[in-house]
């Protein structure tokens, strides 16, 4: 039967349509997945050694690239906003810049970004290599919850661990700004060390860590939902890793504008 020239005008509108209802779908299921993991944190056993395995593995071998990250940055931003600010003759205003841009945005984001790349993607592959061998349904022969087991700890340990990174990430970053400053830019240290401490205010270090314990909880959320569901052998891990990293890094980038704006809407 000859399709009419309505059929084919509505064509792009259908995929746009069933695009929108998978997204929608997706969304939801994820919501459900963080919503049962939250409620076994809150219910008995806990497994504390696989929180202290998970937090150690988020907090303290990701440290050097959040710092390695954060040092440069601090160092990059200093230079870039002293020759932009001698157009004005307002040099001055580097140590503001610097801590400002470290505390509310850079810290937290790239060290979220830093995390995403290395913790998402491994334990999408650990709990993804767990599905197609079959050990995630031999924990629930062995009346072990996989979600209790494998998914609530690591939420917890990266909503905790990441608040941790940006504090360092921070002091990294003003640091490295301090050391441009001071040693590249002719800025004494006593000036820039008061500039940056009389300007800094409390608000900017907490909306930088509150900004920190979502992007944990979302990175290990996406992680352990990628993972969970992959499927198709070693292609599927492979794809299950991709997909962590990606959406991981895509939200954390969403995440900062709707916190942003929330935290600073007054």
């Amino acid at each position: 039967m000859e399709r009419t020239l309505s059929d084919r005008l509505l064509d792009p509108v259908a995929a746009l349509g069933r695009s929108a209802i998978g997204l929608l779908r997706g969304i939801g299921a994820i919501a459900l997945f963080a919503l049962e993991a939250i409620s076994h944190l809150v219910r008995p056993p806990f497994y504390g050694r696989l929180f202290l395995k998970a937090f150690v593995e988020i907090a303290w071998f990701s440290l050097p690239v959040v710092a390695l990250t954060a040092l440069f940055t601090g160092m990059v931003l200093a230079l870039q906003s002293y020759t932009g600010f001698a157009r004005f003759n307002a040099e001055g205003a580097v140590a503001n810049v610097v801590v400002l841009s470290i505390t509310r945005e850079l810290g937290p984001v790239l060290a979220g970004l830093m995390v995403a790349g290395r913790i998402g993607a491994a334990f999408a592959a650990e709990i993804g290599t767990m599905r197609v061998t079959d050990q995630i349904d031999a924990l629930s022969t062995l009346s072990t919850n996989p979600m209790k087991y494998l998914v609530a700890p690591r939420l917890l340990a990266g909503t905790l661990a990441m608040p941790l990174l940006v504090v360092v990430a921070d002091t990294l970053g003003v640091m490295g700004g301090w050391l441009i400053g001071t040693q590249q830019l002719g800025f004494g240290s006593g000036a820039y060390l008061k500039s940056t401490f009389d300007f800094l205010q409390l608000w900017d270090v907490v909306s930088g860590l509150i900004k920190a314990a979502v992007f944990g909880f979302v990175i290990t959320l996406m992680g352990c939902w990628a993972g969970y569901h992959s499927g198709g052998g070693a292609q599927g891990v492979g794809r299950a890793t991709t997909s962590a990293v990606v959406a991981s890094s895509i939200l954390i980038l969403a995440l900062d504008y709707i916190l942003t704006a929330v935290l600073f809407s007054r």
